[in-house]
């Protein structure tokens, strides 16, 4: 049998002959180093693979190893607080034996093999069984307990099942499936490229809080959801994609930096294991995936990385967890698929993407969702995508931006312009949309306030009427304007800068709940319609302005969750005085 070799290199792209039986995706290794690789096109015996690694120094006549298995990850207890390349191997593990600079041809196991961890079943010896189903747990972390489930196209019996300590390659389980034995592990491998299946998609009914002000209450995102955040440099998507998977109402994160520059993912890396989860007080890495692929690193592994995400969002997602997966950014990774397009000598599309980047796009964010998982008892999990988009120049006319907004039900448009004022999170509020609002009504009625949904619509045309009298302002100024609008502009700012504005370095300004951010925004509504029938009864807006009560407002955002109750109350009766004594000014 004669050995394939390398025929072709072209940066990470590699033509390699003589390859026989070979399958699409399948795994190759190449070289004396054994560089890891794909296949992504076959003609005849010769396949065109991506290389995941830096191919200096490779030359043709090297040899080629199929491995005939496609590019897959290992799942299993030991995935939570670890830190992954972008085809998953462990980056603290690969520095502990390389160095900082991660050596070539590198192959370590994604979980510790030596660990044990304690197996408790579920599931009684002789019990029936089908696909999906959960037959013992592990206490991964002690934030998550780690379901073994059943794998896919498996049902019958359960002959074996076994108690204790267990490394993740050890049979813990066996399962009768017709004629055939099936032994069952701590861990099981998954083509990254393939979605797990579900067995239906619920509809989005129920919000993912997030504890920002901007997000939850005008452009909301469900659970299961889809979002983008496209911005310009510097305008703020890393921060907020850091506080969503902080805050985010989710039982696990995963957060993917795709092709981000190195400072980022250092701080990225250097301060997640130091955050703690707000809920539980415990470090927030013990419900947290990091998969890290930063733009010096093989343009190839970049493009596997948020595939590798992804998977293990879905392994999670069918345990019956909420899962969020933090995408930064999907434009890096298109710039990754037109890279190897272009090596490919592929037909480009619009600025020289691939044509076929929206349906890669579309396929990546079917994959979020709320679903019922395939097993006995349809017990529900849901996996929400948030993927920051980084435009040249700010320009959301170009294709990354385009495709993601023809999948996406989330629009959160940061802008530049009010980062430079220092306006944070700069979510632009007349650009952004969510198409997820209204079907969530009933939540909202049910579990906040029926008049929330009021006060949602009526502080969002109180900003859009600013926007309208902001350039009757720069034409005439401030001061020629009639008092009612003025009176607007006061409320407008208000909503601005005592409820959209927030620090995401301030304690107690960093999150919000949903009960409190009713709270604030229903007094500043209630404040700005006392100050409308004033002006109609003769006060200037500058007196109103100048009210006690209205400074009070401004201090709520700053005050913490167990006092806002009784702040607000002080508000309305001081609030309900102060205006007394305007109108008793007015008709002395």
């Amino acid at each position: 049998m004669v050995d394939a070799i390398v025929s072709r290199i072209s940066g990470p792209v590699v033509v390699a002959s003589g390859l026989e039986d070979a399958k699409m995706y399948d795994v190759v290794r190449i070289g004396e180093l054994g560089l890891v690789g794909e296949i992504i096109r076959l003609e005849g015996n010769k396949a065109t693979v991506q290389v995941y690694e830096d191919t200096t120094g490779l030359r043709p006549g090297e040899k080629v190893v199929n491995t005939k298995r496609p590019l897959s990850i290992q799942l299993g207890p030991g995935l939570l607080k670890s830190i992954y390349d972008g085809i998953q191997r462990p980056l603290d593990v690969l520095r502990a034996q390389s160095g900082d600079f991660i050596g070539r041809g590198k192959t370590i196991p994604a979980l510790d093999q030596q660990k044990k961890w304690e197996f408790i079943p579920i599931k009684k010896k002789s019990s029936d069984v089908s696909q999906g189903e959960i037959i013992g747990e592990v206490q991964e972390t002690p934030l998550i307990k780690h379901k073994i489930m059943i794998p896919f196209e498996v049902n019958g019996k359960l002959t074996e099942i076994s108690e204790g300590k267990f490394t993740v390659n050890e049979i813990v389980a066996t399962v009768q499936s017709n004629s055939s034995k099936i032994d069952i592990g701590l861990s099981n491998w998954w083509m990254v490229r393939s979605p797990r299946p579900v067995l239906r998609k619920l509809p989005p009914e129920e919000p993912l809080l997030t504890g920002q002000r901007v997000l939850d209450t005008f452009f909301p995102v469900a659970k299961g959801g889809t979002a983008a955040i496209p911005g310009p440099f510097g305008s703020g998507k890393t921060v907020t994609q850091q506080q969503l998977a902080k805050w985010a109402d989710s039982n696990v994160i995963v957060y993917v930096g795709c092709g981000e520059r190195g400072n980022e993912m250092t701080e990225v890396l250097t301060n997640f294991p130091k955050l703690e989860d707000p809920k539980s007080k415990r470090p927030l890495m013990e419900r947290t995936i990091l998969v890290a692929n930063t733009s010096n690193m093989p343009v190839a592994a970049r493009e596997a990385s948020i595939y590798t995400g992804i998977t293990m969002g879905e392994y999670y997602r069918d345990m019956g967890y909420g899962v969020a997966l933090m995408a930064d950014s999907t434009s890096r990774w298109a710039e990754a698929l037109r890279e190897i397009s272009g090596r490919l000598e592929e037909m480009p599309g619009e600025e020289g993407y691939p044509a076929y980047l929206g349906r890669k796009l579309s396929e990546f964010y079917e994959r979020g969702g709320k679903s019922i998982i395939v097993s006995p008892e349809e017990r529900m999990g849901s996996l929400t995508l948030v993927g920051a988009v980084s435009p040249p120049g700010g320009d959301f006319s170009e294709p990354v931006s385009q495709n993601t907004l023809r999948v996406t039900r989330v629009f959160w448009a940061l802008d530049a312009n009010l980062a430079s004022r220092r306006h944070f999170p700069s979510i632009n509020w007349l650009t952004s949309y969510s198409l997820y609002a209204d079907d969530m009504n009933d939540w909202y009625k049910n579990n906040v306030s029926k008049e929330w949904i009021s006060h949602r619509k009526e502080a969002l045309e109180i900003l859009q009427r600013e926007s309208e009298l902001q350039e009757i302002v720069q034409l005439v100024g401030y001061d020629a304007l009639p008092e009612p609008e003025k009176g607007v502009l006061d409320t407008a700012r208000s909503i601005r800068e005592d409820y959209l504005q927030q620090s995401a370095y301030d304690e107690i300004d960093t999150y919000t709940s949903i009960k409190k951010q009713h709270q604030m925004l229903a007094i500043i509504l209630e404040f700005g319609k006392k100050e409308a029938d004033a002006i109609k009864k003769g006060i200037p807006s500058s007196k109103i302005g100048a009210l006690e009560v209205r400074k009070m407002i401004s201090k709520i955002k700053w005050t913490p969750e167990d006092k806002v109750e009784r702040l607000i109350n002080e508000i309305k009766v001081d609030m309900d005085d102060q205006f007394a004594s305007l109108l008793a000014e007015v008709s002395n």
